[in-house]
């Protein structure tokens, strides 16, 4: 399987049944393709639906209702639409249980920055989203990236060098390498993914990684 998929399925290991899980773009949203057996979450979506299957059969969907990457969704019994604020007041109100975003960088501190690549001088893009809102309301979130960019460097650093989009609130990073959990202690090496060792994965993070004992392969 090729690294975003790899991602995606390890990212889906950390829904709990019952959990309410907003997805974001890219990567996160892939987790839903991958939920395991016997685990039933309820999916929220910032432009306002909770509840909703993701659709991939053409004639499936629901054509009045899509999830914030556009893509086209289906209601399930129970679920609803509503307005954009009211979307924001139950994500600011800690309804949230879980959140998966995607990150340009994330750091040993828990700080992420996902929202803004430098365009000119004092000039970003694309702009601002719901990370923001998500970050410091939902209680456990977990971010999943690419372990380096194009060039073989670092995402994973000692301190992000983009504009955050939130401080500390990062629990766990996920990449195709790596399960890395910050704690206050520091960033913990929590699973290496298969075939992949421990010296492979220090090799290609700035971050300083806490290593401790035996560490375990990804379970997908």
């Amino acid at each position: 399987m090729d690294a975003r998929e790899l991602i995606a399925r390890r990212a889906a290991q950390e829904f709990k049944d019952g959990f309410v899980v907003n997805l974001g773009f890219g990567i996160p949203v892939q987790a839903a393709a991958y939920i395991p057996e016997g685990v039933e979450v309820i999916l929220q979506a910032e432009n306002g639906i909770l509840r909703f299957e993701t659709v991939t059969k053409l004639g499936e969907e629901d054509p009045y209702t899509s999830d914030a990457a556009c893509q086209p969704t289906r209601v399930l019994p129970g679920g609803s639409t509503f307005d954009i604020a009211t979307s924001f007041a139950f994500i600011r109100g800690g309804h949230v249980d879980a959140t998966i975003l995607g990150a340009l960088e994330v750091d040993q501190e828990g700080n992420i920055a996902n929202w803004a690549l430098p365009i000119a001088p004092g000039k970003y893009s694309p702009g601002m989203g719901g990370a923001m809102d998500l970050l410091v309301g939902a209680r456990k979130v977990i971010c999943t990236l690419q372990h380096t960019d194009k060039k073989g460097r670092s995402k994973i650093l000692k301190k992000c060098t983009l504009p955050l989009s939130a401080a500390k609130a990062v629990d766990l990073i996920i990449t195709e390498l790596a399960v890395m959990e910050v704690t206050p202690s520091g960033l913990y090496l929590r699973e290496v993914a298969p075939g992949v060792t421990v010296d492979q994965v220090k090799a290609v993070t700035e971050a300083d990684l806490v290593v401790e004992g035996p560490i375990p392969e990804m379970k997908l």
